[in-house]
């Protein structure tokens, strides 16, 4: 399957008075075309500054993409100038955002936000445009979207604006949707319908999704590959089954322990991480984790690790990976 996202070194910083924040430091993945990517953390790890990076939305000052390169279809979006990276961004890639009423434009009516971006993209006449607004509406599952078109963004409940951003998000049938956290002001039923909607719209139209989220249940559900970020980094990837299943660093294992489980026979008392995310201005020597991870020795503190292959296709930045095992049952 051909690669549609290519991710490699990428770095985002915030230059600010404290101090440099090393939001996004050095990550590297891949999104093949139809594939369902879930990139998952704590808040704060730099999954949403990640994704605003590729989509070249960081607000400058302060914040700077220093290194790294995005290709998307073979082309380096870090290299394109705005005008060219408009022309992309909504078109061919679009991103679903975490809030929806701060993403709406409250002073334009539903059906103007919609008609605007296939009007700019997709040439069509104000007739058209409507017409296709109005059937983007329905394939999100709104009813009455000839009415609805006229109706503002406060008209809406929160799982109906969701339902907008994502008729915007498919508008212009774009090869890739980044869904930032696309569920998290819903509740639990709306969300489920909300991604399953998100699931299907990118079976139908074969569109790469990648879901960032906190929440391992959505995860496990729709993602076949995961990459877990811990402090700016990539520090485990591998697929979806494989990750849940064989969970070769410390911090993916306490973000599993933390999650109830409907498959346990008996009531098993849910495990909290102990301790903070570090300060991204002053991050601390060795692995980023050791601080609060109970299998860190000496060289964990003093040297930082790298991703390797734990197991196929399943890389992990973690030293002591091959011996979890051993050092779970040991301590259990």
């Amino acid at each position: 399957m051909a690669k549609l996202l290519e991710v490699k070194d990428l770095a985002t910083y915030f230059f600010t008075q404290d101090g440099v924040v090393k939001a996004v430091d050095g990550i590297s993945y891949e999104v093949d075309e139809g594939e369902v990517l879930g990139i998952v953390g704590e808040s704060g790890c730099g999954k949403s500054v990640s994704a605003l990076s590729i989509m070249r939305l960081v607000a400058s000052p302060p914040g700077r993409t220093v290194r790294g390169e995005v290709k998307f279809d073979g082309e380096d979006l870090l290299s394109l100038d705005d005008a060219e990276m408009r022309h992309i961004r909504g078109n061919r890639m679009a991103m679903v955002f975490q809030e929806p009423m701060t993403s709406l434009n409250p002073v334009l009516t539903i059906g103007r936000q919609l008609t605007e971006t296939v009007e700019l993209h997709l040439g069509m006449s104000k007739r058209e445009a409507i017409e296709r607004a109005a059937e983007l509406l329905r394939m999100v599952g709104i009813p009455d979207a000839e009415r609805r078109l006229k109706d503002y963004p406060h008209q809406f409940s929160g799982g109906m604006r969701q339902r907008v951003m994502i008729a915007m998000a498919i508008s212009c049938n774009p090869r890739l949707i980044i869904a930032d956290e696309p569920t998290t002001a819903l509740d639990v039923t709306i969300q489920a319908q909300i991604l399953e909607l998100m699931r299907d719209l990118s079976k139908e139209f074969g569109t790469a999704l990648v879901i960032i989220t906190h929440n391992l249940g959505v995860v496990a559900r729709y993602a076949q590959r995961v990459a877990v970020m811990y402090a700016g980094k990539i520090i485990e990837t591998g697929s979806a089954e494989e990750i849940y299943h064989n969970p070769k660093h410390p911090y993916t294992i306490g973000l599993l322990n933390s999650v109830p489980r409907l498959d346990e026979l008996e009531r098993t008392r849910l495990e909290a991480i102990e301790g903070l995310p570090p300060d991204l201005i002053d991050l601390p020597a060795g692995c980023s984790f050791a601080p609060r991870c109970r299998f860190a020795n000496e060289g964990c503190l003093q040297e930082e690790p790298i991703l390797v292959e734990a197991a196929n296709e399943h890389m992990s930045a973690c030293f002591r990976h091959a011996e979890l095992g051993e050092l779970i049952g040991a301590t259990s």
